[in-house]
């Protein structure tokens, strides 16, 4: 064979096997795996704390609360205060009409007077009947008077006595009805009970006032609220209430007040689980601040949420809570630039950190966007830079 005739040959099989190269490489570069995009984040070490945190947000409360109506109802004919006003213990809130108390009050007064007054004519009549008595007792010893005589006297002494006696237990009487008149002027007044805020007034002068008998939901004339003496009262998952006692540290954090937390202890812990249909069984946790003026005034009724803080480590080896797997797996960047999946020991753990005992060191990098589609061992990836902000996973929302 010529060679002129290889070349004819070989050229073209050539070209097709550069061809069939080309189309195989092409295909295997279009249907090779995409590398998915992660957001990584740097081991380090710092501060972990074992927390645990209430199911249903919490509310601002206030030691003292008072939803106060009168024991009458009645047409209002005093309301000295508005909402919003500074009250002192003892001042009057609201008055209803009460004329006819008035008058009895008035009436009972003046019996009180005129009982006074035959207080003085019943017991002059007995100290003189006694005189008397005592006279002729004298004039009898001496044979001059009767047996019969100074009985009659003696016993004329001893009836005016008791007369006088009886003068002054109406005097009793009649006082006794004064302040029977002034407690039912009570029940138609509201007084402060303590220092305090007006919260609500419910009605105005002219209105009738209606009380608040037990188990009927009817709005209290006055909500009164002392607002020198706050605390946090949150429900707690009845699975952790075994692990909460008085005393304990808690961090405080207030919805009106992002971005802020405040130091606190555990003031109580109710002494019954609370269930309601259809809800978690909790139990009511209150939490004070150990220093209220750090929050500066604050609104009773604000969202707030309590973390009770369980145990705490500094320098400790930590990961983002978020970055952990079920089992306690994690997926760390390899250096084929596919994510491997790593078995690590952890130790105290909340929302935002948990430690690390084994399996990572300060340093290594473990995947935080784990709801992406496709991130999992084995699959190649792109580090993405993480968003502004992400670097500390927020705090979850109270149930």
């Amino acid at each position: 064979m010529t060679r002129s005739r290889i070349s004819s040959i070989v050229g073209p099989l050539l070209i097709g096997l550069l061809v069939i190269a080309l189309v195989g490489g092409a295909r295997w570069w279009l249907s090779r795996p995409k590398p998915v995009s992660v957001v990584f984040k740097d081991i380090d070490t710092g501060k972990v704390e074992s927390s645990i945190a209430n199911t249903r947000a919490g509310s601002v409360e206030s030691c003292q609360r008072a939803k106060l109506s009168t024991l009458l109802g009645g047409r209002i004919v005093q309301l000295p205060v508005k909402e919003g006003d500074q009250v002192k213990k003892g001042q009057l809130l609201m008055s209803l009409w009460n004329d006819d108390q008035l008058a009895q009050n008035a009436l009972a007064r003046t019996q009180v007077e005129t009982a006074r007054q035959s207080i003085a004519e019943a017991c002059t009549m007995s100290a003189s009947a006694e005189r008397e008595a005592q006279r002729l007792d004298l004039l009898h010893a001496q044979k001059y008077v009767s047996g019969s005589r100074t009985d009659t006297a003696r016993a004329e002494a001893d009836a005016r006595r008791a007369g006088c006696e009886a003068a002054k237990s109406r005097v009793a009487q009649a006082l006794a009805q004064v302040r029977v008149t002034q407690v039912e002027q009570g029940r138609t007044a509201l007084y402060a009970p303590f220092d305090g805020t007006v919260a609500k007034i419910t009605g105005e002068v002219g209105e009738y006032s209606t009380p608040s008998p037990p188990g009927i939901p009817t709005p209290p004339a006055i909500d009164l609220i002392d607002e020198s003496c706050l605390y946090i009262k949150a429900p707690m998952d009845e699975v952790d209430s075994p692990k909460i006692s008085e005393g304990q540290p808690v961090r405080i954090t207030l919805d009106a007040l992002p971005k802020r937390s405040f130091a606190g202890h555990i003031k109580r812990v109710a002494p019954y689980v609370f269930a309601l249909e259809k809800q978690s069984r909790t139990v009511d946790v209150e939490a004070v601040f150990e220093n209220p003026s750090d929050a500066g005034r604050l609104l009773v009724g604000y969202s707030a949420n309590i973390e009770v803080i369980l145990a705490s480590r500094d320098n400790a080896v930590r990961v983002p809570t978020s970055a952990l797997l079920e089992g306690g797996r994690v997926l760390v960047a390899g250096a084929d630039g596919t994510l491997v999946e790593r078995k690590v020991k952890t130790g105290l753990a909340n929302w935002e950190y948990t430690e690390v005992l084994e399996g990572l060191a300060a340093g290594d990098r473990v995947v935080t966007s784990l709801e992406r589609e496709g991130v999992k061992a084995g699959a190649h990836y792109t580090a993405e830079d993480a968003p502004a902000g992400s670097a500390t996973p927020s705090a979850p929302a109270a149930k």
